[in-house]
This record gives structure tokens, C-alpha cells and sequence, in this order.
């Protein structure tokens, strides 16, 4: 086709294919249909998969470049439609993840008469307010010949610096609307930027020179290193200085579960081996985290960190995050990727004169005395036969029956504190999760784009009932678009990690958290795997432990869309060795271990 005279509609999905877009998600409306059009026109090169509620679209975007490592984009109508995307944007913005998000508007001959779906009372046409917070930018083009400006800058915006999702807002008649210029070409604006940034190499002498002489250095690890793409080169700096690595729970996979050096996951819910390491480090070289409060014990020192007397290295792509809640001996604005392949080269360089890493065999050793502690610790949950299923159990047979391949999506509710604890994956991408802004539906939905992103890899989405039952319209679009997915419902019959905050915090003063039948008064949920099957996807319903890893294997391999709806027992509260506070209601106490006090 011709790259001239083209609309806007035409210019923005040009541009997506030029950007080598596969997939566009959403869904329609009377404010779309001009991007409609155009998708239509170019059907053979860029799918459009249609879904049932609009944040599904975000949150399918946001897992499948969590996957892929490239962005893609969504689209959705004016009024509800775009009002429905919020919750994923912010998800993305959170935790760093780009899409493009395209959301109709009315027409602009229309703006502030107060059309149908307006949003007017305060500014015109004013969408973009809703969405300011909870994105990097908001672009909304009111001309045709500001489309591929638009576009190209918009796409910009999203990949360069610390990367997260972009709305552009486009009125009704611009889809429509000759843009008498052509598409811009990503080869000539976007393709040659790098912000893989390097940190200052004065600080990366100091920061080696810091670690040298450290006795007790913990690497602590997150989301940046994970889709920063460092994992390889975090794991061989770690194994080159002799380094324990810890990580965050958006962390997991960025260095293997059963490698010498990683010690687990720090946070409330973390390991003892891992809390117990990182309070008693002298240096905490941290890469691609943001110490948010799950991570760190609610900042109360003793429990995850003890920053000072810790000296804190802080290493991170946006300088916002450097000092925000630990002060550091030295911080560093760098991409994780290139920070440590600066930290591999200077490595390299003191080699070269001599210059030897120190064992850190005492150090070593203790860390691996705290880990058998904390195993022996655990044991009995792995082996519980009780029915409802014991949750330890439970997330011990669902890491045992994935593949090594297998990308596992978790949704949010207690059950990702489970697999946070007791899943060990190999791989950067075997769990996904969202720690950022947390919304109930991110792996309903979300592991519909991880099979998009990696179709010959098992894609498992666990959910808890709850969040299921928000977002069950995911089951026709996988039927539709034959997305062969797992989903393993955690059913509980309760938004039980809320009720155990009530149980916990509050005496057991329950209210508004658990699922009752009306007339039985007995815990009540739908039959979810029925609820499967009505709609073509098959279902089935597990109450044993020893059941659960066979038919997670056997919904992988029907090649289908699959439903296990597995009970799960609810009273049973995820521990860990940190603690969380919640103010004005106390805070909780290790499940393992105490506060730890530094010598003076």
C-alpha cells in the first residue's frame, strides 16, 4: 500500500506494523471504528484479538511484553470503554511495563457540547485526566497532520528511560482525517536510540572497591534486572565475586532457584536464609528495585534490611527511586545491564593486576546453615495430605508439574504470597506477577498475552476465586481465538488474603470478605469448572494435593483452553521470616526468626 495520503487511522497501524507489532488487543465501540477500519485494511499483517472487558486488553499487553521483551498496544472506545483501562495502565506504569494504549474520543467538532461519552464537565474532550497518574505520558492529537508526530513520539516516550505505558487519545474524526504525510519510519527516529545508560566510572571504581573489602555483600535483585534483560550477566558477576543473591518478589527467576548462590526471596513473606542475609550484610549492592514496603518489613530495621549500618549500593535506570527510602553510601544511575557488565570489565581489570576476590567461604557457609533451618523449617508443608488442600502443598505440586518452560502467571490474593514462598522457577519469565499496584484480573487475563508472546511454551495462569469470577469473560476469548491457556482457580470461597489481615490485625472481626450461600450459610463459590464447560473450555474440579500436578499436565497437554478448579483451604495464612506493618492496626510477627540487632 501506498505510505502516502494515508488517515490517521491508517498512519497508526502503519506505524505499529512498521514497529513489527503482531497483535492488537481490545475492544469495540462507536469511538474506534475508524482504527477498525484500518485494522481491517491490514488484517493479514496485524491480528486483532477481540476480548470481553477492556482491561483484560491492558493486562494481556502488559504480560506479553513481559515475555516477548517488545511492547504492543490496545485499543478501546470512548466514556466506559476507555474508563475501563486505568486499573491495567496503572499496573503497567507501576511496574514499568510498556503498551500503547489507543482510546477513541469524540469527535472534535463535538468537543465540549457534551456529547454522547464526553467526559466535559471540567475541561474539554478531557480523558487524558483520568489516565495522567497512571501513565508515562498522555497524547492526543485534535488534527490529522499531528498523527505521525503523535504516533512516533508516543512510541518514543514508551521504550526510551525507564519504560512504561503511553495512552494516545484519539478523537473520532482524526482516524478519519487525511494526514497528508507519511508514516514515520522507526528505522530513522526510534532504532538508533540507546538508554542503556552506563553509571559514572568513578562509581563504578567504588562500588568494586566497596565490594572487595566487604566480609557480608548480599546482591539484591528485582524487576529491572528481570526485564532489563541481566539475568546472565547478574548471575556471572555473582558467580566471578563470590556474591549470595537475593531477590525481590517481582525478582524471581533472575537467577535460577537451585543456583549455589541464590538465597531465596526477601520480603514478609521471604525466606529465612534470605532476610536473615540481608540484615546482617555490610554491603547491599541493590539493582532494578525500589524497596517498596512488602520488600522491606514495612522499612522497620532488623527484619529484611538495617540500612545503616548496611552500606547501601543502589543502582537504578530512573535516579527518583536512588535515596527514596534507604540512604546509600552510593548510588548510581545506570541501566542493570550495562551497570554490570561495567562492574564484569573493572572486574577484568583488577585481575589483571592481581588483584584477588575474596572467598567469602565463612559468609557462604552461614547463609547455608540459615537455609536448612528455614528447610526443615517448611517440610511438613510440602508433604500435608489434608483436604481442602494445604496452600504450601499446593504451591509445591504446581511448581513440580510445570515444565521447565512453563510460564507461570499469577494473579493477586493470597495465593501469590504462596507461590512467591514455595515456587522455584529456572527462568527470568517461569513466574510473572504484579507487586506494583496489585489489581485482582492482571493473571486472569494476562496469561492469554504470555501464550500469545511464547505459543510452543505451557502458559498456567493461578488465580484466586475471587479474581476469577471478576474477570470469567476470559474464557470466551480464549475459545474464540483458541489461546490454549491453564487457568488453576485457587478456590477458597473467600478474598481470603483480606480476611486474614482481619483475622491477623483486627481479632477476627470479619466482614464483607468471605463467599456464604444465602440459605445453607456454608461457604459458597460457583462451580467454575461447569461455569468452564458451558462456554467450551474444559473444566474439572480437584479436592487432593496429589491430584493437582496431574491435571495441570493434563490441561498442558490437551493443546486447549483448560479449567482445574482446586479447593483450597483459606485458614491457613502465608508466613515468611519479615514482617508487614500496617498502621493504627500493629504489625505482624516473623513466622521464623526475630529481629535482628547489629552488634555494636
Amino acid at each position: 500500500m501506498t505510505t502516502t495520503s494515508l488517515n490517521g487511522g491508517q498512519i497508526i497501524v502503519d506505524y505499529l506494523i512498521r514497529e513489527k507489532v503482531p497483535y492488537i488487543f481490545g475492544l469495540c465501540g462507536h469511538g474506534n471504528i475508524g482504527l477498525l477500519d484500518a485494522l481491517y485494511e491490514r488484517k493479514t499483517e496485524i491480528e486483532t484479538i477481540s476480548v470481553h472487558h477492556e482491561s483484560v486488553a491492558g493486562f494481556m499487553a502488559d504480560v506479553y511484553y513481559r515475555v516477548a521483551g517488545k511492547p504492543t498496544a490496545t485499543f478501546t472506545s470512548c466514556g466506559p470503554g476507555s474508563a475501563n483501562m486505568p486499573i491495567c495502565l496503572a499496573n503497567a506504569y507501576f511496574d514499568s511495563v510498556p503498551f500503547l494504549a489507543i482510546t477513541g474520543n469524540i469527535p472534535t467538532s463535538q468537543f465540549n457540547r457534551g456529547a454522547f461519552q464526553e467526559t466535559y464537565r471540567h475541561f474539554q474532550a478531557d480523558f487524558p485526566s483520568t489516565v495522567r497518574a497512571y501513565c508515562k505520558r498522555v497524547f492526543q492529537p485534535t488534527r490529522g497532520e499531528m498523527v505521525p508526530l503523535a504516533i512516533r513520539q508516543a512510541w518514543k516516550t514508551m521504550v526510551t528511560g525507564r519504560p512504561g505505558p503511553v495512552v494516545l487519545d484519539m478523537p473520532f474524526d482524526i482516524f478519519k482525517e487525511d494526514t497528508g504525510s507519511e508514516t514515520p519510519r522507526p528505522e530513522d527516529w526510534n532504532d538508533n536510540i540507546s538508554c542503556r545508560c552506563g553509571a559514572d566510572p568513578d562509581g563504578i571504581v567504588k562500588a568494586m572497591d566497596m565490594l572487595m573489602k566487604a566480609e557480608r555483600p548480599v546482591l539484591f535483585v528485582g524487576q529491572g534486572v528481570k526485564y532489563g534483560r541481566a539475568a546472565a550477566d547478574l548471575v556471572r558477576f555473582a558467580e566471578q565475586m563470590n556474591i549470595p543473591v537475593t531477590y525481590s518478589p517481582s525478582g524471581h527467576g533472575v537467577i535460577p532457584a537451585d543456583h549455589p548462590l541464590c538465597i531465596g526471596l526477601i520480603s514478609r513473606n521471604g525466606h529465612y536464609q534470605s532476610n536473615h542475609a540481608t540484615r546482617q550484610a555490610d554491603v547491599l549492592v541493590a539493582v532494578g528495585v525500589r524497596f517498596d514496603d512488602r520488600t522491606s518489613s514495612s522499612w522497620l530495621p532488623g527484619y529484611s534490611f538495617t540500612i545503616p549500618p548496611t552500606k547501601l549500593i543502589h543502582v537504578d535506570i530512573d535516579p527518583d527511586e536512588i535515596g527514596r527510602n534507604y540512604p546509600v553510601a552510593l548510588g548510581l544511575m545506570a541501566d542493570a545491564r550495562t551497570f554490570l557488565g561495567q562492574m564484569l570489565a573493572e572486574l577484568d581489570i583488577r585481575k589483571g593486576r592481581k588483584q584477588t576476590v575474596p572467598t567469602r567461604r565463612a559468609w557462604l557457609d552461614a547463609i547455608a546453615g540459615y537455609r536448612k533451618e528455614w528447610d526443615a523449617f517448611v517440610a511438613p508443608g510440602f508433604v500435608d495430605d489434608s483436604s481442602p488442600i494445604h496452600p504450601q502443598r499446593a504451591a509445591h505440586e504446581i511448581s513440580k508439574a510445570l515444565p521447565e518452560d512453563a510460564i507461570l502467571v499469577s494473579d493477586i490474593g493470597v495465593h501469590h504470597n504462596w507461590l512467591n514462598e514455595f515456587v522455584n522457577p529456572k527462568r527470568p519469565d517461569s513466574l510473572i506477577g504484579s507487586m506494583g499496584f496489585g489489581p485482582m484480573g492482571f493473571g486472569v487475563a494476562g496469561v492469554l498475552g504470555a501464550k500469545m508472546a511464547a505459543p510452543d511454551r505451557p502458559c498456567v495462569s493461578v488465580c484466586g476465586d475471587g479474581a476469577f469470577f471478576m474477570h470469567a469473560s476470559v474464557l470466551g476469548t480464549a475459545v474464540e481465538h483458541n489461546i490454549p491457556v491453564v487457568w488453576v482457580v485457587w478456590n477458597n470461597q473467600a478474598y481470603a488474603s483480606i480476611r486474614g489481615l482481619q483475622r491477623g490485625y483486627l481479632g477476627g472481626r470479619e466482614l464483607a470478605t468471605d463467599f456464604h450461600h444465602p440459605e445453607t450459610g456454608k461457604p459458597y463459590s460457583p462451580d467454575f469448572a461447569a461455569m468452564a464447560r458451558s462456554t467450551g473450555v474444559e473444566g474439572v474440579s480437584i479436592d487432593r494435593a496429589a491430584d493437582l500436578g496431574d491435571a495441570i499436565r493434563k490441561g498442558i497437554a490437551t493443546g486447549r483452553p483448560y479449567l482445574i478448579d482446586a479447593n483450597i483451604s483459606g485458614d491457613v495464612s502465608p508466613g515468611g521470616a519479615g514482617v508487614w506493618e500496617l498502621p493504627n492496626h500493629g504489625t505482624s510477627a516473623p513466622m521464623f526468626g526475630g529481629r535482628y540487632t547489629p552488634p555494636k
